[in-house]
Formats: structure tokens, sequence, C-alpha cells
């Protein structure tokens, strides 16, 4: 994570000037605020969605997080200007400068917790590395994902690198050549969304989902999640041997054994998030 536990535990006392978040039960709801610059991701930008994820990965409290956008766009991918050195000085964010780069490919990479992405206006360029970085994307069938790099002379390279994470690499790569717009429909087929829904089912599908993800242990989920990336790492020959040690360790949680009690006592487990 870009900030450690310390930094960010008065996360609620801190002034954002281009994300709103609100914690209800225990979920984290993250939604980009900066609809008149289409929600390009700028330095401030980044480093808010670097402090907001690192509270919810530092907090054993938060089961899970969504990303939402206000504005006619989710997101326009990176601000240009700030690839020019522009710097925004007057944002009013008083988040913390970060002691390392914050590389958005890799933003949620060591957000061990489910992220659901809600999308319903067209995306951009960077803005599917946030959608590549979620668990779940549910998008409404009007919404549109466009690769338009090539067209200015830019391959998407991170992109391409997150997309082939989730989608077959000719699909992948046939992305980043076309330079075109991509339908919901389409980017369903590919992998890139994970729920199609009606306008109007969008928030209702998010918080079902929402409400799945909290009848299950929050632990199990964590630690399934960080194996995933841990497993990269790892020699095929000895992934087995891990997932042995790690499984030993899983048991030992206080949640594996209140959901092994709760299944002989025939209730619903009672999660701690330990």
């Amino acid at each position: 994570m870009i900030y450690t536990p310390a930094q960010t535990q008065d996360i609620h006392q801190q002034t954002f000037a281009y994300l709103i978040l609100e914690e209800k039960a225990h979920s984290l709801h993250i939604t980009l605020n900066r609809p008149q610059q289409k929600n390009a991701l700028n330095e401030v930008l980044l480093r808010e969605l670097a402090f907001a994820i690192s509270y919810a990965q530092h907090n054993n409290h938060i089961w899970v997080v969504t990303l939402g956008a206000v504005g006619n766009i989710f997101c326009a991918g990176a601000d240009l200007k700030t690839f020019m050195g522009q710097k925004d000085e007057h944002s009013g964010s008083t988040i913390p400068i970060e002691n390392q780069k914050i590389i958005l490919g890799d933003l949620f990479n060591n957000l061990h917790k489910p992220c659901i992405a809600k999308v319903a206006k067209p995306v951009y360029a960077g803005g599917f590395l946030l959608l590549a970085g979620c668990t779940h994307v549910v998008a409404v069938g009007s919404s549109t994902f466009t690769l338009s790099e090539v067209k200015r002379g830019i391959w998407p390279f991170q992109v391409m690198a997150s997309l082939l994470r989730i989608m077959p690499e000719r699909t992948a790569l046939n992305w980043c050549i076309h330079g075109g717009s991509w339908s919901a429909q389409s980017a369903y087929e590919a992998g890139l969304v994970t729920h199609l829904v009606l306008d109007q089912d969008l928030e209702h599908t998010v918080d079902v989902l929402v409400d799945t993800i909290c009848q299950n242990s929050p632990t199990a989920i964590r630690l399934g999640l960080q194996t995933v990336q841990e497993m990269k790492s790892i020699p095929s020959q000895e992934q087995h041997k891990f997932l042995h040690q790690r499984l030993m360790e899983l048991i030992q949680t206080k949640d594996a054994k209140e959901g092994i009690n709760a299944f002989k006592e025939k209730r619903l487990p009672n999660w701690s998030g330990e």
C-alpha cells in the first residue's frame, strides 16, 4: 500500500478534492468527483484514490469497496496536463504527498478486498485500469468503452497488461489495435464487465452484490485475494505446498472457527474479520 495504517487512520477528517467517500456497515463507497474534467486522473485524484484504497486494505472492518463516478463520463483516463508537468496546487486536498510513485495499473493489486465498479457512463483510456483492477464491474447497457490511444500515436501499454489478465490475448490486442469504441455487451463478452444490467437496476444490483459478499467470511476472501497475487511469483511446482500452508493459516483464524461452529450449530455465522 502507498500509505501506512497510521497515515490513513484519520481518513474521515481529511479533505478530499476529487473523491466522495461514504463508509457504512462493512463497505467503503468511493466516488470519482471531478466531473468538469471528465474525472480525468491527475496527481491529486490518484493520490486520493491511493489513500482511500490503502485505508480499505488496512482496516479489517472494511469488507468490500465500491467505485463509482459523478458526471457524464466515468473516467477519461489520465489527465494530459499532468503528463506535461502541470501541478494542481490549489485543489484544497489535505491528503499527504506520497513517498513513492503511484502506478495506476498496480493500485488495486494489494487491495485484498472485493472491489465493485459501477459504470453508467463512458470509460476511456486509462479508465480501463480502474475497471481491470476491480473484482467486479457492473455496467449498464448504454455505457461504452473506448481505447483511442493508437489514433494519437500512442500504445496503451498499461491497459494492455491489465486486459491480458482478464481476457484472451487476441481479444486484448484487437482492442488495443482497433482504437475504437466497444459496447457494454462487447465488454461483457470479453470479460471486462462482469454484470450487464438495465440502467434502473444498476444501484440495486450493486447493493445485492455487496450484501452477498458480506454474508461470507471477510477473512477467507481477504486471504484468498492475497494468495492470488502471491501465487504469481511462486513456481508452479511449489504452488500446492504454498496453498496448503495458506489453508492451515486460514483454519486458525477466528472467522474460520466461527464458520465451522455456525455450520455445526445450524446458524448464521457472526463474522469478525479476524
